[in-house]
């Protein structure tokens, strides 16, 4: 009993379908890849400006 509490968060076979369904229903099979292409490209620009951050160099202010 609580070892199935443990998967209840976690979407099945159907509810992945009904997701996947509704999706297509609500864009269209032609929208998709430009919602996936413009994700991906936003993602890529995030992973840039993370990279980017952390190759700053970091100065300390040494005023003793």
């Amino acid at each position: 009993m609580i070892s199935n509490s443990i998967f209840l968060g976690m979407p099945g076979y159907g509810s992945i379908i009904l997701i996947v369904v509704v999706v297509l229903l609500l864009f269209g099979g032609k929208k998709i890849p430009e919602l996936m292409r413009g994700l991906g490209s936003g993602i890529k620009e995030f992973k840039d400006a993370s990279k980017q951050e952390d190759d700053k160099p970091t100065t300390t202010d040494k005023n003793d």
